[in-house]
């Protein structure tokens, strides 16, 4: 996958500052395991993340000089590129319907409109501000633990996030959660949905970059729509809840399973229409 560098106007560099107390991060690994055990136990382990909505006692915003590397201030460069390419293809799809968003970056943990977070709960979209958050170390997980590397693969992860964006400014978010807290048995089902139709919109985006080729700020090459397929196959619910030792219950899927993230993120793809990721009216 080939992208133009632009000015990080679609990202903000947090990655200096940490948003609440300081932690060490546990890593992908690690909320697969707390994730796992929840689902288990039937005890809201993530919890003890911050992720509720208010940040711990005692925590404190710090400032400091980014220790980066070249790899790192190029994920930088490539996050910045997708964002930005993918505001041009929902601004051509939705006209004046579509609102911006910016991709917050961060290391070990952030305190955000939605709540205090750590990276621990990988790549997240808070719709109160209306910005995606992501630690660029989640990157570097999907390669070493889930086997899915390649730059496309990474942009995947960032357009999903914005497909959440899109979610949000459409309104379908809101009617979702409305409907969760209608419907507790349904909650599940729901945020299944929800996360199947980022993955489509995440598509959508993808189908773009490959018709605009170098008029557009990211273009793909070949073997690129595989890297996405692999990404979205590797954090299946499914596979998370194997890789965690344990049975498969799908009543307790959030996500969707291995199979349905990689055909409704091929769906998108291959579409390049927003009426085809109808994720609530598909069986």
């Amino acid at each position: 996958m080939r992208w133009t560098r632009g000015d990080r106007s679609h990202v903000e560099d947090l990655r200096g500052r940490s948003g609440g107390m300081r932690a060490l991060p546990i890593g992908i690994g690690g909320f697969v395991v707390l994730l796992l055990l929840s689902l288990f136990t039937g005890v809201d382990f993530l919890s003890l993340l911050g992720t509720d909505g208010t940040a711990p006692s005692g925590s404190t915003a710090t400032t400091g000089t980014v220790a980066t590397s070249p790899e790192e201030e190029e994920l930088v460069d490539l996050v910045d590129s997708v964002v930005a390419d993918s505001e041009t293809a929902w601004e051509h799809l939705l006209g004046g319907r579509y609102e911006p968003t910016r991709a917050v970056l961060f290391r070990d943990a952030i305190q955000s409109a939605c709540g205090f977070a750590q990276s621990a709960t990988g790549p997240f979209y808070c719709p109160r501000d209306a910005k995606v958050y992501l630690d660029l170390g989640f990157f570097d997980d999907l390669r070493r633990q889930f086997g899915a590397p390649g730059h496309f693969a990474q942009a995947y992860v960032v357009a999903h996030e914005v497909g959440h964006h899109v979610q949000n400014v459409l309104g379908i978010e809101q009617r979702v959660r409305q409907q969760q807290a209608a419907r507790p048995d349904q909650v599940n089902e729901l945020s299944v949905r929800l996360e199947l139709q980022a993955d489509c919109f995440a598509g959508i985006w993808g189908n773009a970059a490959a018709a605009n080729g170098a008029n557009a700020r990211v273009s793909l090459d070949p073997g690129d729509v595989d890297d996405g397929l692999r990404a979205a196959a590797a954090i299946g619910d499914d596979r998370l809840q194997r890789l965690g030792g344990g049975r498969v219950m799908p009543e307790r899927f959030t996500h969707g399973t291995s199979d349905q993230r990689a055909s409704w993120l091929r769906r998108g793809l291959e579409s390049g229409d927003p009426a085809a990721c109808d994720t609530f009216a598909a069986r």
